[in-house]
């Protein structure tokens, strides 16, 4: 995609290997713990490089490793992975009207490539759709930069956790620089009331329901806060409903 339509020469692709460069290293960290994990958990080598090459979800693939070294059934597995990756649909949503443009299978792509702090850093810079053929262009170019450099911290961090997994020790803490990194997201995103309490109410049920076998903990907390927001956006005046979230 990067170099069929050349986006890789544009300046905004530049711009978006640039912004997004001061969280790799976080986003590194996270990958190679995450490699770390699943090899030590017991899935196996093939199995730990297919689910990187083909999930490219951190936060989805921590939630699934136990379930599945535990032997719980698909649906669970499947559920916790929905529900933990239920944010991307909003994301989509949101960058439809810049993409929509697009080939199908560009979409899909950039589908599979968007993460968390590339579709942020992306709706901090571009709050609407480009009018013009060169303003989409460059709009496609900012956040095929912001992917490129995301994706490729990743997937070498994770692919050397997986071949260095038994030369890794617990004890380097990848698993907080990986929080840190997930936490600064979180702050980001956090840019209205409806989010916070969204937040709070995750962070709570998450902490009350932990006794929960499975990680079914991860699926209330989420449940909890996406029907309070359902309810609370029921008693938004109507000015406000057309609103970001």
């Amino acid at each position: 995609m990067f170099f069929k339509s050349k986006l890789y020469t544009h300046p905004e692709f530049i711009l978006g290997l640039r912004d997004v460069a001061p969280q790799s290293p976080g986003i590194a960290a996270w990958g190679l713990m995450t490699g770390v994990a699943m090899v030590k958990s017991g899935m196996g080598v093939l199995a730990s490089l297919a689910m990187t090459l083909l999930v490219f979800a951190g936060s989805s693939q921590l939630a699934a490793i136990p379930l599945i070294v535990a032997g719980a059934p698909a649906w669970v597995i499947l559920a916790t992975g929905f529900c933990v990756n239920l944010r991307f649909v909003v994301f989509s949503l949101h960058l439809r009207p810049h993409l929509i443009h697009l080939p199908r299978w560009e979409r899909m792509t950039h589908g599979y490539l968007t993460t968390d702090i590339s579709y942020v850093l992306f709706t901090r810079r571009f709050h609407q759709p480009g009018d013009t053929p060169e303003q989409r262009r460059a709009q496609e170019a900012y956040l095929a930069g912001n992917n490129c450099l995301n994706w490729g911290s990743w997937m070498v961090a994770s692919l050397l956790g997986i071949t260095l997994a038994n030369f890794i020790p617990p004890a380097w803490g990848l698993g907080f620089a990986g929080i840190l990194c997930l936490l600064g997201i979180q702050c980001s995103l956090a840019s209205s009331r409806m989010r916070l309490v969204a937040s709070a109410v995750a962070g709570l049920a998450a902490v009350l329901a932990y006794t929960l076998p499975l990680k079914l903990n991860i699926v209330v907390a989420i449940a909890a806060a996406v029907l309070l927001c359902l309810g609370l956006e029921r008693f938004k005046p109507a000015s406000e409903k057309g609103s970001q979230p």
